[in-house]
């Protein structure tokens, strides 16, 4: 199962760096007074899908009956990550201006240093088999 464990911990990764990606991205629109772009749009979708490929490595792994410290709080963390950015989105309703620039902006940096800090707190993995 470690071959689970390194996929989770590449997909959690990978969330990290696309969150400050879109942090940056955001941060550009809105200081340059541009409106959000379609494939802006398509990054938050992408973000999302990906926040919901580590849930699934996670169920898969728990399904196989391996274990984290706190899974509770684990799957409560990505349950934000996956549902909080179409969340600001509906929030907003659609706009894309500058205000909702700076929102996202602000949303994918606090997502990233979330992330960071639940894999410094141990809550990602790495995912074990329980003594029995």
């Amino acid at each position: 199962m470690s071959g689970l464990n390194d996929i989770h911990a590449i997909l959690f990764n990978a969330h990290i760096m696309f969150s400050i990606i879109l942090g940056i991205w955001s941060g550009i629109m809105a200081v340059r007074n541009r409106s959000i772009s379609g494939n802006f749009w398509g990054a938050v979708a992408t973000i999302t899908i990906l926040a919901a490929a580590v849930v699934l490595v996670g169920i898969i792994m728990a399904v196989s009956g391996l274990r984290i410290a706190r899974m509770t709080t684990y799957f409560l963390y990505m349950a934000w990550l996956v549902v909080i950015m179409p969340g600001l989105f509906t929030l907003l309703r659609g706009r894309d201006d500058r205000s909702a620039a700076i929102a996202f902006s602000i949303l994918s940096f606090f997502n990233a240093t979330t992330s960071i800090s639940m894999w410094q707190r141990g809550l990602v993995g790495p995912w074990l088999m329980p003594e029995a």
